[in-house]
């Protein structure tokens, strides 16, 4: 698990963004799993997104039109599952997070720190092989935050890639690497 610090405005969460394959480098190249896939179509870098990278992002960005478990899903139809399984998947994550009670809630009816957890799971939902977290712990209590970061540490044991850009120094005392910009 790396964390990414500095101060505002020095490009952290553009870093984030550009190794989602969101925003394209004005210079170099990003690479998955060897490829450089920053120079790909929308359409085949969207195709990545959506199967081998997970993204946290700051506010939880759940749709408060839908019930949680909706937004849990999304990522999973996205990148080809079927409504049951990706259901079946995130009611599984839900419940390692303790948040599965609240699958059937509305984003307005769950506390700030079940709806991080709930954003933890829809980064989680596809199984990917690189998780982007932007500020997951910047608005929670030190008992949330750790809940997140526990999560986010078992998801990058030996398993995935876990970037995390933060300011919050209780996150950089998580992480095995401290990247500075």
């Amino acid at each position: 698990m790396t964390a990414v610090t500095g101060p505002s405005g020095r490009g952290k969460s553009t870093l984030l963004y550009v190794l989602g394959l969101m925003l394209t480098p004005t210079k170099g190249q990003v690479l998955l799993g060897g490829e450089p896939v920053s120079t790909w179509s929308d359409w085949r870098r969207s195709q990545v997104r959506a199967t081998k990278i997970g993204f946290v992002f700051q506010d939880a960005a759940l749709d408060p039109a839908r019930k949680v478990v909706d937004s849990v899903i999304e990522p999973a139809l996205y990148g080809g599952a079927t409504p049951r399984q990706a259901r079946g998947t995130a009611l599984q994550l839900m419940e390692r997070m303790g948040v599965a009670a609240r699958a059937d809630h509305r984003p307005g009816e769950v506390s700030g720190g079940q709806a991080q957890r709930l954003a933890v799971c829809r980064a989680l939902v596809t199984d990917p092989a690189v998780v982007l977290a932007d500020e997951p712990t910047g608005n929670l209590d030190r008992a949330n935050a750790a809940e997140v970061l526990a999560a986010l540490s078992a998801a990058a044991d030996g398993k995935r890639t876990v970037v995390i850009a933060t300011h919050d120094p209780f996150v950089l005392d998580h992480a095995d690497e401290v990247l500075a910009l």
